[in-house]
């Protein structure tokens, strides 16, 4: 292994903190869209309106899932959104990484290097899904709005680092629940389109999600 290589793989554990902690400011600012206070220390706090007795249609204004998706097992272990033959066409390992930290999410490492990863989690914090992405579209830094497999989702991140490997990609599940898809690419050709990479994730997790529904 060669100077270069033996200093990547050094700087990996402190690179990927920061990605981590990155990713968790980014869901906790949108996650506290309706909580008194707002909030601190960028962690998600579940909306104060929040509750068993909530109607399912009440507040947001993004777009409406066409049929909710079983979020029963996603909730439980995020890490069952893909199987084994899906998360090799994405060119990922398998299985994925359960998170145990803050938020419920997986970490699924890129099979070419360990330095590339994608993390997915359901947002359980806010309980109007991706309308709540919606309702902060003005405090975005990028709001691109996509669908995946028919499904809602948008492009948006309150910091921009698209351009060093990271894109935030909000996906509707159930009017109640948006998953967030976290690419963090950090060498190769697909660094400098991390937003294909959440989109092609994206797509795996969607339909893995329908043919159990």
């Amino acid at each position: 292994m060669n100077q270069q290589a033996r200093e990547s793989e050094h700087q990996m554990p402190h690179r990927t903190v920061r990605l981590a902690a990155a990713a968790v400011a980014t869901i906790g600012l949108l996650a506290v869209t309706s909580a008194c206070g707002g909030g601190a220390g960028g962690t998600a706090q579940p909306p104060a309106s929040a509750g068993p007795s909530a109607p399912a249609d009440s507040g947001g204004s993004g777009p409406k899932v066409p049929s909710p998706l079983p979020t029963k097992d996603l909730i439980a272990n995020p890490c069952s959104v893909l199987n084994a033959s899906q998360a090799r066409q994405v060119g990922l390992k398998y299985p994925g990484e359960k998170s145990t930290g803050t938020l419920n999410g997986c970490r699924w490492t890129s099979s070419g290097s360990n330095l590339n990863f994608v993390n997915d989690t359901p947002i359980e914090q806010n309980k109007h899904g991706i309308s709540d992405i919606y309702d902060q579209k003005a405090k975005q830094a990028y709001f691109e709005p996509t669908t995946v497999n028919g499904y809602p989702a948008v492009f948006a991140a309150t910091e921009d680092s698209r351009s060093n490997g990271i894109c935030t990609l909000w996906v509707g599940v159930t009017d109640q629940l948006a998953v967030s898809v976290l690419p963090n690419i950090s060498m190769g050709s697909n660094k400098k389109d991390p937003c294909s990479i959440a989109k092609k994730f994206a797509t795996a997790m969607i339909g893995h999600l329908q043919a159990a529904s």
